[in-house]
């Protein structure tokens, strides 16, 4: 297989996460939660990998043809931003106007934020919360807070993506690299334990996201408050 091929199989690669956008999206509707973060868990697994398969092969220059960054992000929009918060509003665990709210600010955030140049750092960290509302809703899922925590949570987070506030990219942030992608797996394997037990409250995996959740938000604050020397 030559070089060419393999970078527009990275391209492909990426693309599938439009499937699994769509097959999420699809049990979203009819409110098979479980199944919706196990297809966003799927997504969320093929973008952690294309990423290095990207640079590995270098696919500006293999296969030029195709824009990997924006097809990256038209399929993160999809599955980090839009299909949560769908969930998040149509689930019932926001209730009333704050599951207006709380949709309006996490679209209108995200929105701004991908198209902002300035979202990464000098150490290929970010600058301001990255729009992992995956993330973030599947968590409140396992949890279930009350709307007005939740909507607290979601306040903060979106006005934290325009602060100059560091969160680490586990996979391109060489510091700590070594215990932050092992963090990340973990807490993807936690997520889809936890959608796989249908959010069962006594689930071990519970607690795998909040300890998971917990190092990777605060990680790059902390590189910030202890600066390397």
């Amino acid at each position: 297989m030559t070089l060419q091929m393999r970078a527009l199989g990275v391209h492909l690669l990426t693309a599938t996460g439009a499937v699994f956008a769509m097959l999420a999206m699809l049990a979203a509707v009819e409110a098979e939660w479980d199944l919706m973060f196990l297809w966003l868990v799927v997504a969320f697994f093929v973008d952690g990998i294309d990423g290095p398969l990207a640079r590995k092969y270098d696919v500006k220059t293999n296969a030029p043809e195709f824009d990997g960054v924006l097809l990256d992000l038209i399929i993160d929009y999809l599955t980090y931003v839009f299909i949560p918060a769908f969930a998040l509003f149509a689930s019932g665990l926001m209730a009333g106007w704050t599951g207006w709210v709380a949709i309006i600010l996490i679209t209108f955030a995200s929105a701004m934020y991908f198209a902002d140049t300035r979202m990464k750092t000098k150490d290929n960290s970010f600058s301001g919360f990255p729009g992992c509302w995956n993330m973030v809703v599947l968590v409140i899922f396992a949890l279930e807070p009350t709307f007005w925590a939740s909507l607290a949570l979601v306040t903060v987070l979106a006005v934290g993506m325009f602060l100059p506030v560091k969160f680490i990219h586990p996979v391109r942030t060489e510091r700590w690299r070594w215990f932050s992608l092992p963090m990340a797996l973990a807490w993807t394997f936690f997520a889809g334990w936890a959608a796989w037990v249908d959010f069962h409250p006594e689930s071990w995996a519970h607690w795998g996201l909040v300890i998971t959740s917990l190092y990777l938000l605060f990680a790059g604050i902390a590189q910030q408050l202890f600066p390397q020397r």
